[in-house]
């Protein structure tokens, strides 16, 4: 199960990514982080906005609406989905995830 944590604007919970992989998809949950591949390389933010728009598509939200809370420059970030409840989030990455 991920780790979610519910804040005044949003929830947030830890991301792991892998850039530079053969495919971009949501590859599951280990110890309570959502690991997930990209193809785009991590320079000037290619992997980031792609984490973005991968996690926007399958959980059916705006990109506009994820943010990356912290670790911009790490493989291991933290995100906010901002405008849903935590039982929200949670069924929707239960169901992607």
């Amino acid at each position: 199960m991920i780790g979610l944590r519910e804040e005044a604007d949003g929830v947030s919970f830890e991301v792991r990514v892998q850039p530079r992989s053969s495919k971009a998809e949501i590859s599951g949950v280990q110890d309570g982080v959502l690991r997930v591949r990209l193809t785009a390389p991590p320079v000037d933010g290619a992997a980031n906005r792609q984490c973005i728009e991968l996690l926007s598509r399958k959980m059916k939200i705006p990109k506009r609406a994820i943010r990356i809370a912290s670790g911009a420059g790490a493989r291991r970030k933290r995100l906010k989905v901002l405008g849903l409840s935590i039982a929200e989030v949670k069924d929707i990455l239960s169901a992607v995830a």
